[in-house]
């Protein structure tokens, strides 16, 4: 009987939500960032992805970025870890979320999707300006043309 060596699995990704209410699933927001994984050709990646109140959040972005108060998404590309996995820290804050869907008029749950895109995609390597240019940046164009396509997956009837 021969045994078969076993395989790291290509992808890990991990979502928590401690003390916070998300409208989407942690398993939902797991396959979306798989998704960006797969579509960005990546072999193997070992990702987290954390949502934050708005002052863990704001702790998180003083204490490592020097900014004041919650932002929406903060990325710490680790890059590779030694093995060939990619791996990254995201941490997201569903009440600035809240707040932004409000105020670009699209839904809850597109946004939290966007916010992972961005996430991964920043994990991946991926940078933007930090200006009004951002929106019109290739890591933007690439960010909305994958929330499109996995809206659509996951629109599509069964």
């Amino acid at each position: 009987m021969s045994s078969r060596p076993s395989r790291t699995p290509r992808f890990e990704v991990s979502v928590t939500a401690e003390g916070v209410r998300s409208p989407v699933a942690p398993a939902r927001l797991a396959a979306l960032a798989e998704a960006v994984l797969r579509a960005e050709r990546v072999p193997r990646a070992r990702i987290s992805i954390a949502l934050l109140t708005a002052p863990a959040m704001a702790r998180l972005n003083r204490t490592h970025l020097g900014h004041r108060g919650a932002t929406d998404v903060i990325t710490f590309a680790l890059g590779d870890d030694g093995a060939g996995v990619l791996t990254g820290d995201i941490y997201i804050c569903p009440e600035v979320a809240r707040r932004q869907a409000l105020e670009w008029g699209v839904g809850i749950r597109e946004e939290l999707a966007r916010l992972v895109v961005h996430g991964c995609l920043h994990a991946c390597g991926w940078d933007h300006p930090v200006d009004a240019a951002r929106e019109q940046s290739a890591m933007w164009r690439r960010q909305e043309r994958l929330l499109a396509r996995w809206w659509t997956a996951v629109s599509a009837p069964a």
